[in-house]
């Protein structure tokens, strides 16, 4: 099946922009529980209205197993798995299908990079002008575990938290290493 560019542009955004936010969840909500983060606050409610129809009916099939909720891992892979198969049905390829979870991996990965680089910069922004909202503990206990190493590397400037910006370079170096990755297995 062909479609025009700009169709297939606006239905490649419009997927990646429901992928994003409900795989993003998915990913959130894993992270959230392996944090041990409790879900009686805003975020935890965003997370479970935007993905329990996802990852509840996955859980009847693989039940929860110690601190990895796996199910919301599966759930936002085949989220991915099922936006690069419509791109690439809708684009017209002829593609090996053994090649589509491998993309929808490296997508995956892409999300989860994506995902955290967002919760840095919302926890930075949050932490210098908000610091009695609701969020600000949720965001603190998530972003601790990146921040934590950096923090011993990284000393206050001015008073000045450095290591989230640290942490977002960082992170956008892996995207960077990680698109480099695909494009050689894609070769």
């Amino acid at each position: 099946m062909f479609i025009p560019a700009t169709l297939y542009q606006i239905i490649s955004f419009l997927l990646d922009v429901a992928v994003g936010l409900v795989g993003g969840a998915c990913l959130l909500r894993l992270y959230m529980q392996q944090q041990r983060v409790p879900f009686n606050n805003p975020v935890g409610r965003f997370v479970f209205a935007v993905t329990d129809w996802a990852v509840l009916p996955l859980r009847k099939l693989l039940p929860v197993k110690g601190k990895w909720d796996l199910v919301c891992l599966l759930a936002a892979f085949l989220l991915v798995l099922a936006q690069y198969g419509v791109l690439w049905t809708l684009a017209g390829f002829a593609w090996n299908p053994a090649l589509l979870p491998v993309m929808a991996i490296f997508g995956l990965l892409r999300l989860v990079i994506s995902g955290l680089t967002g919760l840095l910069i919302v926890y930075a922004v949050l932490s210098w002008v908000q610091t009695d909202s609701p969020l600000t503990s949720v965001l603190e206990r998530l972003s601790a575990p990146l921040l934590r190493p950096l923090r011993k590397l990284i000393p206050l400037v001015g008073g000045v938290d450095l290591s989230p910006l640290a942490a977002i370079v960082l992170l956008q170096v892996a995207a960077m290493v990680l698109g480099s990755v695909q494009l050689s297995v894609m070769r």
